[in-house]
C-alpha cells in the first residue's frame, strides 16, 4: 500500500514538474568539442529523464542474470520447505490421533524434505511415532537426544518424566522433574512434581523456597499460594513442636494469619502456646476458631487445655464453646462428654440427645450407650443404643483419596498431592435406611421413645417387695383383671405360684429349646367358685423371678399376669451369639 501511494505521487510530481515547464518556454545550447546542438528546454528534461529509465532498467536486467541461479535455487528450497512443513503438521495430526502408519509415513516424508537440526519437532513426531507402535527404547533414546539440546531440554525431560513413571522408577522421575523445575520453575508440571516429591520426603524447608520460586514465576495466584504455604508451616510446627516450640508455635501463628480456616494451623499453634503455659493466648486462638468452624478435635484440645485441671473445670470449658455457638451439634457433643467424665448424667444425656436430633450420626448414639453404661450398666438399654449406631450415618472423618485417617496430615499418602485431606463423611460408608422413610429428627425420637425400660430397676424394687412401673397396655389389662376377679368368691390367702414366660422373641434362638423343670404349686379351684382341693396341682416353669397371684384369679387373668411378669423380665433384644445354636436365625440389623 505504501509503495502504491509512493508511486502515485511521484507520478503526480512529473506530471506537476512537465507542466510547469510548459508553461515557461525556453531554448537550450549545448556546445561541446565544434559541435553546438541546440534544443528545447522541454525536449532536454524528457531526453534526461528517457536515460535515467534506460539505466534503470538495464540495471535491473543485468542483475537479474546475475542472480537468477540463486532465485530458482531458492525456489526450489522453499517449495520443498512447504512440502516438509505440510507432511510434518500431518504426521503430529496422525500421531495425535493414534494412526501409526500415517505417521511412520509422513515423519519419512518429512525427514527426506526437511533438516533435523533447522526444525526441531521432526524429532518430535519421530518419538511420538516411536511410542504409538511401542518402541519406547528408541523413544527414550530420542527424548535423551532431545535432553541435551537447549532448544528441546524442557520436551526431553518431560518425555523422560513421563516414562520413568510409566515403568515405575520413582527416583528417576523425581529427578527428570526436579531438573526440569531448575531450569524452567514456570513448568506446572514440573513444579507440581517436584513439591510433591519434597513434602512427600518431609523436607518443608525446600518446599517453601519451590514455592516461592512457583509464585516469582507467575505459576500460582496469591490465594492458592497463601493455603499452600500455610500448609508447608503448618507441617513444619508438627515436626518441631516438641524439639522447638518457640518455632513450632511461629510457624503455626503464620500459617493461621495466611489461612485463618485450617483447623490443623490453629491446633497446632494452640498446641505450642500451651506449652508455654500461655493458656488465654491459645485459648482465644481455638475460640476464634471455634464461632466459625466448630470441630471436635478443637473441642477436645480446648476442654483439655490445662493439665491437672478436675472434671467440673472441664465441663465449664465445654460450656464456653457452647455459649459461642448454641444449637450446634459439636457443641452439644463436646459439653455431653465432658458431663460423662464429671458424672452430670442427667445433663449428658440430654445434651447427647440434643446432638442426636440436630444431626444423627455413629458417634452420638455411641456416647448415648457410654451414658448408658456408666449410669445404668443395663445390657438391654446399651445394645439399644448400639444398634441405632450401626444405622446411623458415621461421623466426618479427615479423608484423602479415599484413605481414612484419625489425624491431619499434611500429604496425602496414597497420591502425594499437598493438602488432600478433608473433613468429611467417608463416601464409601453406608448408612441403614430409614423406617418408612422418616427423617432424621423422627428416627431419633423413634430411638428415644422405644428405649427399653431399666430392667436393673425393676429386679430391685422386686426384691424390696415394691411393684415396678408397667407399661401402659399391661397395667389397664391387670386392672380389668383384678376387678372381674374382686367379683367371685374365693378363699383368702389360696395363692398359686405363676412363673414368667419369655415371649419368643426372633434373637432368642435357644428360646424353644428350653425345657420348663415342674415345681410344686398350691392348688386352685376346680371350677369358679369353688373350693380349693388339693387334686389340682399346677405346674409352671421355674424362673427367679416368679411371684405368687392370687388364686382366685381365673386362667384368662393369670395368662396376662405371666405375661406382664415376662416383660418386665425379658432377655435382652441382642443376647449375643450362642454357639451351641445351630439353626441360623434371621439377623435384625444388617450393614449390607
Amino acid at each position: 500500500m505504501i509503495r502504491l501511494l509512493f508511486f502515485v505521487a511521484l507520478i503526480l510530481a512529473m506530471g506537476f514538474g512537465f507542466a510547469w515547464l510548459a508553461d515557461r518556454p525556453g531554448d537550450l545550447t549545448i556546445a561541446w568539442q565544434g559541435q553546438r546542438i541546440e534544443m528545447s528546454l522541454m525536449v532536454a528534461v524528457t531526453a534526461v529523464v528517457s536515460l535515467i529509465v534506460v539505466i534503470m532498467v538495464g540495471w535491473w536486467l543485468i542483475r537479474a542474470i546475475i542472480v537468477s541461479p540463486r532465485t530458482v535455487s531458492r525456489y526450489f528450497r522453499a517449495s520443498k520447505r512447504d512440502r516438509g512443513y505440510q507432511a510434518l503438521s500431518t504426521g503430529l495430526i496422525a500421531a495425535g490421533a493414534g494412526d501409526a502408519a500415517l505417521a511412520r509415513k509422513m515423519n519419512k516424508r518429512t525427514k527426506s524434505l526437511l533438516s533435523a537440526d533447522q526444525e526441531p519437532l521432526i524429532h518430535l513426531l519421530d518419538v511420538q511415532a516411536a511410542l504409538i507402535e511401542g518402541r519406547h527404547e528408541e523413544a527414550r533414546a530420542l527424548f535423551e537426544a532431545m535432553a541435551e539440546d537447549p532448544e528441546t531440554r524442557e520436551l526431553g525431560l518431560r518425555g523422560l518424566y513421563l516414562e520413568a513413571r510409566r515403568l515405575g522408577a520413582e527416583e528417576a522421575a523425581n529427578h527428570y522433574a526436579e531438573t526440569a523445575a531448575e531450569k524452567a520453575p514456570h513448568l506446572p508440571w514440573a513444579g507440581q512434581a517436584t513439591l510433591a516429591n519434597r513434602t512427600r520426603e518431609r523436607k518443608w524447608d525446600e518446599a517453601l523456597s519451590l514455592l516461592d520460586r512457583q509464585k516469582q514465576a507467575g505459576m500460582l495466584n496469591r490465594a492458592e499460594t497463601d493455603r499452600k504455604r500455610a500448609v508447608l508451616l503448618t507441617a513444619r510446627a508438627m515436626d518441631h513442636l516438641d524439639a522447638d516450640p518457640a518455632g513450632a508455635r511461629d510457624d503455626g501463628l503464620a500459617a493461621v494469619r495466611l489461612a485463618p480456616g485450617l483447623v490443623p494451623a490453629a491446633m497446632i499453634a494452640a498446641r505450642a502456646l500451651f506449652r508455654e503455659d500461655n493458656l488465654r493466648k491459645g485459648s482465644k486462638i481455638l475460640e476464634t476458631l471455634w464461632k466459625t468452624t466448630p470441630h471436635p478435635d478443637v473441642a477436645e484440645l480446648y476442654v483439655r487445655a490445662r493439665l491437672g485441671d478436675s472434671v467440673s473445670d472441664r465441663l465449664k470449658r465445654a460450656q464456653r464453646l457452647e455459649s459461642l455457638r448454641p444449637h450446634n451439634p459439636e457443641s452439644l457433643f463436646a459439653v455431653a462428654r465432658a458431663a460423662l467424665d464429671a458424672k452430670r448424667y442427667d445433663l449428658a444425656r440430654a445434651k447427647a440427645e440434643a446432638a442426636a436430633r440436630l444431626q444423627p450420626r455413629e458417634g452420638v448414639f455411641l456416647l448415648l450407650a457410654d451414658i448408658e453404661e456408666a449410669e445404668t450398666g443395663d445390657q438391654g438399654r446399651i445394645r439399644h443404643w448400639l444398634s441405632q449406631a450401626l444405622r446411623a450415618p458415621r461421623d466426618p472423618a479427615w479423608t484423602a483419596d479415599g484413605y481414612v485417617s484419625d489425624t491431619w496430615e499434611p500429604v496425602s499418602p496414597v497420591s502425594g498431592t499437598l493438602d488432600a485431606f478433608e473433613w468429611k463423611v467417608p463416601l464409601e460408608q453406608l448408612s441403614g435406611p430409614l423406617l418408612d422413610h422418616e427423617t432424621a429428627t423422627a428416627s431419633v425420637d423413634r430411638a428415644i421413645s422405644t428405649l427399653p425400660p431399666l430392667l436393673a430397676r425393676a429386679t430391685e424394687a422386686e426384691a424390696d417387695g415394691v411393684r415396678a412401673p408397667r407399661p401402659a397396655a399391661v397395667s389397664a389389662a391387670v386392672a380389668q383383671a383384678d376387678t372381674a376377679a374382686a367379683t367371685n368368691e374365693s378363699p383368702a390367702g389360696a395363692v398359686i405360684e405363676v412363673a414368667a414366660t419369655p415371649i419368643e422373641h426372633a434373637d432368642d434362638a435357644d428360646a424353644t429349646s428350653r425345657q420348663a423343670e415342674p415345681q410344686p404349686a398350691a392348688t386352685a379351684p376346680a371350677e369358679a367358685g369353688g373350693s380349693p382341693g388339693p387334686e389340682a396341682p399346677q405346674t409352671a416353669p421355674s424362673s427367679s423371678t416368679a411371684r405368687p397371684v392370687p388364686a382366685d384369679m381365673p386362667a384368662e387373668e393369670s395368662e396376662i399376669a405371666a405375661r406382664e411378669a415376662a416383660f418386665l423380665n425379658h432377655r435382652p433384644d441382642d443376647p449375643g451369639v450362642d454357639e451351641e445354636t445351630t439353626a441360623e436365625t434371621k439377623q435384625r440389623f444388617r450393614l449390607f
